[in-house]
């Protein structure tokens, strides 16, 4: 019981300790969708990041891989600066990405139309009111998702599936209960 106790208090500190760096280096080793990353840290540690301020596609909707083939392309294998914001419900980190001089990766899916502002979530200023910018080029220019007529951001694209998903279980049980009172 020690044991387990020690390792969720040293994971505790580590989180902690990232929080109070307020950034994080290292090598990106993995790329879990179009706005997430995994970066091995300087201490060779991997932390899991959301990119602030953004959303990307999910993976099962249109451009989702493309997102994630993007975010690869900017961001894997490559050496990374994160500056940590936040860690969300999801206990990942939150957070700016920047891979050597140029703008963040954040700023880089937005400006290639592979990601929405989130506007939700999006409250430091200067980068949110640059993302809003970007987003407004891609969308004028077509560029990526802005080229189908009607992109579903992908926070309304998860509250269409789960409401799918609970509309199926509910016709489910009435089929059940309809079967069972036949009986």
């Amino acid at each position: 019981m020690k044991k387990h106790i020690s390792h969720y208090f040293f994971i505790t500190l580590f989180s902690l300790s990232l929080l109070a760096a307020g950034t994080v280096t290292g090598r990106i080793v993995g790329v879990t969708d179009g706005d997430t990353v995994k970066i091995l840290s300087a201490d060779k540690q991997e932390v899991k990041v959301r990119l602030y301020g953004i959303d990307a596609p999910e993976k099962a909707q249109d451009f989702g891989q493309v997102a994630k083939k993007k975010t690869s392309e900017i961001a894997f294998g490559k050496e990374a600066s994160v500056e940590i914001i936040d860690t969300d419900r999801y206990g990942r980190e939150v957070g700016i990405v920047r891979i050597g001089e140029g703008g963040s990766v954040n700023e880089q899916l937005v400006a290639a139309g592979l990601a929405w502002r989130y506007p939700q979530y999006c409250k430091i200023e200067p980068l949110c009111a640059t993302l809003g910018k970007l987003e407004q080029e891609a969308r004028t220019a077509k560029r990526g998702l802005w080229a189908d007529p009607a992109p579903a951001a992908p926070w309304q694209w998860r509250k269409d599936q789960k409401n799918k998903q609970e509309s199926r279980l509910k016709t489910l049980e009435k089929s059940r209960q309809d079967h069972h009172s036949t009986r």
